[in-house]
């Protein structure tokens, strides 16, 4: 089964921790404190994360990423991704990206049809790559600071912007909506179920990230916040490049770079 490509987050944060950057994140994570100013209280609230994290969401999550097929794995999170698609749907267009928002739509229709409710990755097979987006990049993409760091009970790294922007986000998602306002059972079990196994997938896919900062790092939180603050730098940015190159074009300017295009060597 093939998947969707990952999103920005997960790729710089790898690119950062093979580059060796662990070691300079930590004091530079220290040197950042202007951007942290409720530090004091953001440690503790990240200590009470850590601890539910070790003891509860981690455990499920190897043994979700132990145990489920491989295939599987894949298919749910495919399924889960094409249920965010109207919300990226609405921040594309916010964002005034039009190419992007086509792109999004074409793809969720795609993957909910052909790829049988969003199971199977066909859309990008087709030459429309997986792209993200969220409120917290809208305010970016229309010149909105980041604000202080904040750390979020149960959801982790944060800062003042994106975390109103996970409000907004909420009451932009039809699944959302429609389960606030129903009582219909299945729409209501839909609406946790995603929220539980997205929970349970977006973890598992950050183990090699969150086990390598682990054995590595001299102090989590700082490497983390410092990790958390560059990726949402680089999101912001892809935002605002606002430019969806399907999976040809892609190989082309690769080609071009190289000097393979047209006559060039074999």
């Amino acid at each position: 089964m093939r998947l969707s490509p990952r999103t920005a987050c997960q790729t710089t944060i790898i690119a950062l921790l093979s580059l060796g950057a662990l070691g300079g994140c930590a004091s530079r994570g220290e040197q950042d404190g202007e951007n942290d100013p409720f530090r004091p209280t953001n440690r503790t609230i990240f200590s009470g994360n850590l601890f539910l994290d070790r003891h509860a969401l981690r455990p499920v999550a190897r043994a979700y990423a132990d145990d489920v097929p491989h295939g599987v794995r894949g298919g749910i999170h495919n399924f889960l991704s094409n249920l965010d698609a109207p919300v990226i749907l609405i921040n594309d267009l916010a964002q005034g990206n039009v190419s992007r928002g086509w792109n999004t739509t074409e793809r969720f229709v795609i993957n909910t049809t052909v790829g049988g409710l969003g199971v199977f990755e066909v859309a990008d097979g087709w030459g429309m790559p997986y792209h993200n987006a969220d409120f917290g990049q809208t305010l970016g993409v229309w010149g909105v600071s980041p604000g202080p760091d904040v750390q979020l009970p149960l959801f982790g790294f944060s800062n003042l912007r994106d975390a109103g922007g996970r409000v907004v986000d909420a009451f932009l998602n039809p699944l959302s909506v429609a389960s606030a306002g129903t009582s219909n059972a299945a729409i209501v079990a839909l609406n946790v179920t995603k929220s539980g196994l997205g929970m349970v997938d977006g973890r598992a896919r950050m183990l090699p990230v969150t086990d390598q900062v682990e054995r590595n790092s001299l102090d989590e939180y700082a490497t983390l916040t410092s990790l958390y603050s560059q990726n949402r730098t680089a999101f912001v940015k892809d935002g605002k490049a606002g430019f969806v190159q399907p999976e040809a074009a892609r190989i082309m300017a690769r080609n071009a770079a190289i000097g393979q295009t047209g006559n060039g060597a074999d």
